[in-house]
């Protein structure tokens, strides 16, 4: 099996019904992500981001884990026999760079974003997860943030997303203590919307895809994207990018059909575009 075969198994897509679903497939690593899993996943948001077929996205994973975060297994170089250290300041800056990228990906994908978690979503995993618009975990989700405890600084777009999802005493608290989140937790603080008995997550998160896929795809993708931009944005600002994307989406086929089936007095039946 060549490596592109080999990558294209480890993060699987298929999609069916107007949703891309994609399964992280690497239980024996926990589902860990390298630069070759980081670079399809992005691939694969991208795609579905720009498809008409594709109006709902399923992040899942197979075996006891979500994902572990890094693959921290990959290869470390030997010091060089002039003395040079096997790493140097900024070397890391393509790894961090790629895994904020795919973080990025999740947040800017056009289309809504469910992350079904089966089991631990650590580091890089938890950001993963919580950079989706909708997490379904079943009861044994864990989301940990344990970069401290290795001595790494936290990544993967961390420091930027747990304070707007979390606030910043409870971001500072896992980040800084090297925490985690118990699913119940996460549910509690409103990042869980649905917690199930795991032979329950795949349904559920498919239910909530199926729902979302028959929505007004356009209109969906835009107001995720006005709430994404709110946090960085002051009310002029965002006042102005809401009336850009009120006028763009009021040419869209979805929004007639909204309109018409009001006056009808009958439930839309929306096409996505």
């Amino acid at each position: 099996m060549t490596a592109v075969e080999d990558v294209t198994q480890q993060v699987r897509c298929t999609i069916a019904d107007g949703v891309a679903r994609i399964v992280l497939s690497r239980p024996e690593k926990l589902n860990a992500l390298g630069p070759p899993q980081r670079e399809r996943l992005i691939s694969l948001l991208d795609q579905a981001g720009s498809s008409v077929q594709v109006r709902a996205v399923v992040l899942s994973a197979v075996g006891r884990a979500f994902c572990a975060g890094g693959d921290l297994s990959l290869p470390r170089r030997d010091p060089d026999v002039d003395g040079r250290p096997a790493r140097v300041v900024g070397e890391t800056g393509p790894a961090v760079r790629s895994a904020q990228a795919l973080i990025a990906a999740v947040l800017d994908c056009p289309k809504p974003v469910i992350a079904a978690v089966n089991g631990v979503a650590a580091g890089m995993g938890a950001q993963l997860a919580l950079a989706a618009d909708f997490v379904v975990a079943s009861t044994g989700a864990r989301f940990a943030e344990l970069f401290i405890t290795r001595g790494i600084v936290p990544d993967a777009g961390a420091a930027y997303l747990l304070p707007r999802i979390l606030g910043l005493h409870l971001a500072k608290r896992l980040l800084l203590l090297g925490g985690d989140l118990s699913v119940m937790d996460a549910e509690r603080l409103g990042i869980v919307h649905q917690v199930v008995e795991p032979e329950e997550l795949e349904t559920t998160a498919d239910a909530l895809a199926t729902r979302l896929a028959a929505g007004p795809t356009v209109a969906i993708g835009l107001a995720k994207r006005l709430l994404n931009q709110s946090l960085d944005s002051d009310r002029v600002a965002a006042f102005d990018r809401e009336e850009m994307a009120v006028a763009m989406n009021v040419w869209t086929e979805d929004s007639a059909e909204g309109l018409r089936s009001f006056a009808e007095k009958r439930d839309p039946v929306f096409r996505g575009w």
